[in-house]
């Protein structure tokens, strides 16, 4: 995926230099208008917060601090959420959003490039995961967050549903990953089927070098097949490109240093892969004690919908829905920002609404 950004990132800067950035501060300047928060109940905080021993940048945003509380999980590793905030605007409307760029990702990287706390690995992302939990229940002064990973974010989310009812409200996965031991080789079969039929011999022998099993691959050979599975279909890179790309070049919060940076954190992140190649969803649990739900690009080639759906379909929840994100591949929620807030609306806030005026009663009959 790192592979794809660079190269877009290059295409766009080929465009007359004066030209690019002016165009670029007049559309930063409006998203940062845009961005405004000044509702009289509202919160808007961004700021680094000292988190595992580094200081890591969280946003906390919101029109009413009466709305359910969603805390972002991003994927990558390392591809942080923080550029994403012009395009989410509207949810903020509707639910208090918490946006954490994890260690060795986007400004928490920016910060101190030199110094993320030593080598970033998958446990220690999940007890950052947890330690920024409990500062939001703290700082927002709720009992439970509703839990919102993408991508690589959804392995760790998994795990801090399945292990921290007692924090989460509601699971709601996007470009659901299930992690299955090398059991479901469909993805990349797929993979290969594209690259064969765009006659990309080079690349076939690449994939089919690595096998399908991806427990055994390095973290550069995972770097590599993502940008080609990504790279070999239309839809995901033009989301890439003017989705990713997009926002990330006229987000308020990124300078030219900040883009570079954000690359970096991408870098240093990969082996984070490694960490969790022996996970298996299925052999970890099915059973959930809250909520949950997937809301699933339909088109999506690199965690796609149909593997999704069957791990959905083995979920054992209190309440539970699968939706598909027509004309969306992976990077769904920020391809359709539009259609996944009325996937929001629809089921996440009426069952974490109800779901809270419960604990209520329960705390008040105990009293």
């Amino acid at each position: 995926m790192l592979g794809i950004i660079l190269a877009a990132t290059t295409a766009a800067l080929a465009t007359p230099a004066a030209g690019l950035l002016g165009h670029r501060a007049v559309r930063r300047s409006a998203n940062a208008a845009l961005m405004r928060i000044d509702t009289p109940t509202g919160i808007d905080e961004q700021r680094f917060v000292r988190i595992g021993g580094i200081d890591q940048w969280i946003s906390i945003r919101g029109e009413d601090r009466a709305n359910p509380v969603l805390l972002e999980v991003h994927g990558g590793p390392g591809a942080a959420n923080s550029p994403y905030g012009a395009r989410t605007r509207e949810w903020e409307k509707h639910f208090t959003l918490v946006r954490w760029d994890m260690r060795g990702a986007g400004l928490t990287f920016a910060r101190s490039p030199e110094d993320q706390g030593g080598p970033v690995t998958f446990t220690r992302l999940y007890e950052d995961a947890l330690e920024v939990t409990r500062y939001v229940l703290d700082r927002m002064r709720v009992d439970r967050v509703v839990l919102m990973p993408s991508s690589f974010g959804t392995t760790l989310g998994l795990r801090l549903a399945r292990n921290h009812p007692e924090l989460y409200c509601a699971y709601v996965g996007t470009d659901q990953n299930v992690q299955e031991a090398g059991r479901d080789t469909s993805a990349y079969e797929a993979t290969l089927e594209r690259l064969r039929s765009a006659g990309r011999t080079k690349d076939v022998t690449t994939v089919e070098a690595m096998g399908s099993d991806p427990r055994r691959w390095t973290s550069a050979q995972r770097s590599s097949y993502d940008k080609l599975c990504a790279g070999s279909d239309p839809l995901t890179l033009d989301t890439v490109k003017k989705v990713i790309i997009g926002s990330l070049w006229l987000s308020p919060l990124y300078t030219l240093g900040r883009i570079k940076a954000y690359f970096g954190g991408q870098r240093f992140s990969e082996s984070v892969t490694e960490g969790a190649s022996d996970c298996d969803d299925r052999a970890d649990g099915t059973r959930f004690e809250m909520p949950f739900f997937v809301f699933q690009g339909a088109l999506d080639v690199i965690t796609p919908a149909a593997r999704a759906k069957a791990y959905f379909d083995a979920v054992e929840a209190p309440v539970k829905a699968f939706e598909l994100i027509e004309d969306a591949s992976h990077f769904a929620a920020l391809r359709r920002p539009d259609r996944f807030l009325e996937l929001l609306l629809t089921h996440v806030r009426p069952t974490v609404t109800a779901v809270a005026r419960q604990d209520e009663g329960t705390v008040t009959s105990a009293h």
